[in-house]
C-alpha cells in the first residue's frame, strides 16, 4: 500500500469513526429523554378538587390530587376531566369518557357519593332528629349495596373499553368525623360513629367493584384518621364551609400521598398493559 493510499484510507477511517460517534450520541440523547405516562383523571368533586378555590370549570381545583400528581413517576397529566356533582351515570353523559383513549396510560378515578345521596344523610344527621338521622342513614345505606354495585360495574366496563391499555387507580372516600373530639352541631358521637360506618360500607362496595374490574383501589381512611370535620386539625371543611364536607389542601395532599404511593414506579405503555 502506497503512503497515498495509506492517507486516504486514514481519512476515510476518520470518517467514518465521527459519524458513528454522533450516531452514538444522537441515540444516547434519545434514551436520555424517558417516555412520559399519560395520565387522564375523571370522577366528582372528590376528584376535581372541590372545596379549595379558585375554580376553573366543573368547580376544577388546583389542588385536586390529580394535578399534584402530574410529573411524579414521569406522569403527564393528559385531559383532566373530573366534574363536582358527577355521578356514575353523569360521568358518562357529561363526556368524561372522551378523554380516554389507545394512548392512555394511567386513569384515576373516584366517583359514587353522589349516586347514593350521601349528602342528604350527613345533613339529615346533623340537622335533623335522632330518627331523621337513623332514617337517612339506613336508606343511604340500602343504596349503597344494592344499587351502587351495578352501577360501578357499568361504569367501570366503560373505562375498560375506552382505555383498554390503560391502569385504572380507584380512590374510596374518607371518613367525615372524628368521633373521639366529640358531637358535632345537632349529632351525636354515636350519628357520627354511624355516618362513618355507611362510609365504610360505601368504600367496601367500590373496592370489591374495583377488584372485579381488574382496577387497583386506594384506600384513603386511614390517613384522614384524627382530621374529621369536628377535628381541632381537621382535613375535611366543616359544615359552614362553601365546600362543605370536603377535603382542605391538606386532605387532598392526603389523597395525592395514597395515590403516589400506591402507583409506584410507573412505566410507559409497551404493548398494552392493565393493573
Amino acid at each position: 500500500m502506497t503512503r497515498s493510499q495509506r492517507t486516504t484510507r486514514s481519512a476515510v477511517l476518520a470518517v467514518i469513526a465521527a459519524a458513528l460517534v454522533l450516531v452514538g450520541s444522537a441515540g444516547g440523547a434519545a434514551s436520555a429523554s424517558p417516555s412520559r405516562v399519560v395520565l387522564d383523571a375523571l370522577g366528582d368533586s372528590y376528584a376535581s378538587g372541590y372545596g379549595v378555590p379558585p375554580y376553573e370549570a366543573c368547580g376544577r381545583s388546583q389542588s385536586a390530587y390529580p394535578v399534584q400528581l402530574d410529573g411524579r413517576h414521569r406522569l403527564r397529566l393528559d385531559d383532566f376531566v373530573a366534574c363536582a356533582g358527577a355521578t356514575t351515570t353523569s360521568l358518562v353523559s357529561g363526556g368524561q369518557l372522551a378523554a380516554l383513549d389507545a394512548d392512555t396510560d394511567v386513569v384515576t378515578l373516584t366517583v359514587g357519593g353522589n349516586d347514593v345521596g350521601w349528602s342528604t344523610a350527613v345533613s339529615a344527621c346533623l340537622g335533623g332528629t335522632d330518627a331523621q338521622c337513623a332514617g337517612a342513614v339506613a336508606l343511604v345505606d340500602g343504596r349503597i349495596t344494592n344499587e351502587l354495585p351495578a352501577l360501578l360495574d357499568t361504569v367501570y366496563a366503560q373505562v375498560t373499553a375506552a382505555a383498554p391499555n390503560a391502569r385504572v387507580v380507584v380512590t374510596g372516600y374518607p371518613r367525615l368525623f372524628s368521633p373521639e373530639h366529640g358531637p358535632y352541631l345537632a349529632a351525636t358521637t354515636a350519628e357520627l360513629a354511624t355516618l362513618n360506618a355507611a362510609a365504610d360500607t360505601l368504600d367496601a362496595v367500590i373496592a370489591a367493584a374495583a377488584g372485579r374490574a381488574g382496577f387497583r383501589f386506594v384506600d384513603v381512611r386511614a390517613r384522614f384518621d384524627g382530621h374529621g370535620a369536628n377535628a381541632p386539625e381537621a382535613w375535611i371543611l366543616g359544615a359552614s364551609d362553601p365546600g362543605a364536607f370536603h377535603p382542605t389542601v391538606e386532605g387532598y395532599r392526603a389523597y395525592t400521598a395514597a395515590v403516589n404511593s400506591a402507583l409506584g414506579p410507573v412505566k410507559p405503555r409497551c404493548g398494552g398493559h392493565r393493573s
